[in-house]
């Protein structure tokens, strides 16, 4: 296996700290924090090179706020002098992780998301199917308090069989032990590393167990065979891995073995084995949304999400708030 290459003083130039900056500023130029940390950039941005140049860099304390998105969640969020550090680890490291990755993770990825794993979805609900001449079996699952489960030194251990220089194993260990249990819901480095955790779990699917049809999205995956037994054998193996080498746990209310007939929950809609609809929690969120606040560029947002599956009768219902 290749190792990254780079070592940490090309990654911590001057120029790329500019670099990130012009990254994390897309979208956040009117934020109060922001604004603050621009008004002495040079200053700011000299600062945090020399700490990184000494390795006297230390990360500072998170901000927690909650959200609903579509259920309650606790987000952390860092000082902008280490967001911007956040930004110049992954454009730094992401192309690297990235290419160490399954063709089938598409949670936090370019040219991935959830569109893309929907249609693959259903891609390979037609093949197990014979273009639905026989009954398709799917196992889905999720892991039970996924982020705040990560376990740090697993995640070291990951980290140094890919990189070998030190520093950089020292950067990324100062951003890891910033949040504990886990790591943060918020970090843009989050997503990458959990990405990196979860691709042993993707290698032990595809590699170890030879499953062909699998796919995950963050802490979901469905594996999709004719074989109903069969998926029992994985399931027990799956769980008996993530518990041993990874400290995860399925979520035991949200994993299950079931016919595309029936219907399968996964992103967000509802798959049967000619059509998707959304998901009755979400619709019902959507309109609610729309009814409190009717703007335009809302509805059109939300029709762009509703033209990926069968979803007329609630796109009449948008469109007469227009």
């Amino acid at each position: 296996m290749k190792s990254f290459i780079h070592k940490y003083n090309d990654i911590i130039t001057k120029e790329k700290l500019l670099k990130a900056w012009e990254e994390f500023l897309r979208g956040k130029k009117n934020r109060k924090d922001v604004i603050l940390f621009q008004a002495k950039l040079a200053n700011n941005l000299f600062d945090l090179h020399n700490d990184l140049k000494n390795r006297t860099y230390r990360h500072g304390e998170y901000v927690a706020f909650s959200i609903s998105d579509p259920k309650p969640r606790q987000i952390h969020k860092a000082t902008v002098r280490d967001r911007l550090l956040h930004h110049l680890i992954y454009q730094e490291l992401y192309k690297y992780f990235d290419t160490k990755f399954i063709h089938d993770s598409y949670s936090c990825r370019l040219n991935k998301g959830t569109h893309k794993a929907m249609d693959r979805f259903r891609v390979f609900a037609g093949k197990v199917s014979k273009n639905n001449t026989k009954t398709c079996w799917i196992l889905k699952g999720d892991i039970k308090k996924f982020f705040a489960s990560i376990d740090h030194e697993i995640l070291k251990k990951i980290l140094e069989k890919h990189i070998e220089d030190k520093d950089i194993l020292w950067l990324l260990n100062q951003v890891i032990n910033s949040f504990n249990p886990g790591l943060p819901l918020g970090n843009l480095t989050s997503q990458l590393l959990v990405n990196v955790y979860m691709n042993e779990f993707d290698q032990f699917a595809k590699h170890k167990l030879k499953v062909k049809y699998y796919i995950r999205y963050a802490d979901d995956f469905v594996i999709l065979s004719e074989d109903k037994k069969q998926l029992f054998v994985l399931w027990r193996y799956i769980a008996i891995f993530l518990g041993k080498e990874l400290k995860l746990e399925l979520h035991p209310d949200k994993i299950f073995i079931k016919t595309l007939a029936s219907g399968i929950d996964f992103l967000g809609w509802v798959h049967f084995p000619d059509h998707r609809v959304l998901r009755t929690t979400t619709k019902r969120r959507m309109l609610k949304n729309v009814e409190n606040d009717p703007k335009a560029e809302s509805i059109q947002s939300y029709l762009g999400l509703l033209s990926h599956g069968n979803t007329k009768q609630i796109r009449d219902s948008l469109t007469y708030h227009i």
